[in-house]
């Protein structure tokens, strides 16, 4: 069956939940520069993103068959006190991230974009996320099991990082990197 829909991502979290949907898809790879600018507030810089990955999706199929083919962009950030917490680049910036959620509230902001040539729009979804306190001993551990590695904010929800988490407000996929009604509805918009 032709795709319904590109993916213009690499997430493995991104593609089951597109995947939960039931959506038929293909994944495009796209390059985009994620660098936050000195102006942008997070949802700002999220919401850009989000719209960088799907044009540059657009961008990367138009000339072929598929241009018309709807290309769904996405991106998720951490913020605490206004701070956006991307992915750590070694084990003490995942300390300090970790540090700095435990026992505290923090925003999850997910940015979904769907583009073709003709138009774009994006939804953001904002989850207010609580953690427990954290044990030097327990970031070490969870460090040490590679997960938060490729994570914003150094942490999966759907993986053994869930355990620090004592409550959200929002959207569980959004956190998971993908809100899944929020992607239909707009997907609903193009198809």
């Amino acid at each position: 069956m032709e795709a319904q829909v590109f993916l213009a991502s690499g997430s493995p979290r991104r593609k089951e939940l597109l995947t939960q949907l039931g959506y038929q898809f293909d994944v495009l790879s796209v390059d985009v520069e994620e660098i936050h600018q000195e102006h942008e507030t997070p949802l700002m810089y999220v919401e850009r993103l989000s719209k960088d990955k799907a044009q540059a999706g657009v961008k990367a199929i138009e000339k072929t068959k598929n241009k018309y083919t709807p290309v769904l962009g996405s991106d998720t950030i951490v913020v605490i006190d206004g701070v956006i917490l991307e992915k750590p680049k070694d084990f003490k910036d995942a300390k300090r991230m970790l540090l700095a959620l435990s026992g505290r509230q923090h925003q999850v902001m997910t940015a979904v974009t769907i583009a073709t040539p003709e138009k774009i729009r994006t939804k953001t979804v904002i989850t207010q996320v609580w953690f427990k306190t954290l044990s030097e001993q327990e970031i070490e551990q969870y460090w040490e099991s590679g997960e938060p590695c490729d994570k914003a904010g150094s942490y999966g929800i759907q993986g053994s990082g869930g355990r620090f988490v004592s409550r959200i407000d929002g959207s569980y996929h959004a956190v998971m990197g993908l809100p899944l009604m929020e992607t239909d509805q707009l997907l609903h918009q193009f198809l």
